[in-house]
């Protein structure tokens, strides 16, 4: 679990870590990100919180989400980050 800074909002600080991961390479692209469950599991989030994490994401257009299957890293979304 990471330390939250307690002046930011806890989905904010999460996917800021998500998208350094994206922006790395550790989530290349159309990999599956984490899912709620596995949000909630590695932040100690609510699942509220782990639900807007993927929101914010998508609405940036770093990941996409595949119904039934999960949210995984959109290419564009990489492409992006990385100019």
């Amino acid at each position: 679990m990471i330390e939250f800074a307690p002046d930011i909002p806890r989905w904010r600080q999460v996917a800021d870590v998500i998208r350094k991961r994206i922006e790395d390479g550790t989530y290349p692209p159309r990999a599956r990100v984490p899912s709620v469950v596995q949000l909630t599991g590695e932040f100690g989030i609510a699942n509220a919180t782990a639900h807007k994490v993927l929101s914010a994401l998508r609405t940036e257009g770093l990941t996409y989400t595949e119904p039934g299957l999960g949210s995984f890293v959109s290419y564009e979304g990489r492409q992006s980050t990385e100019k």
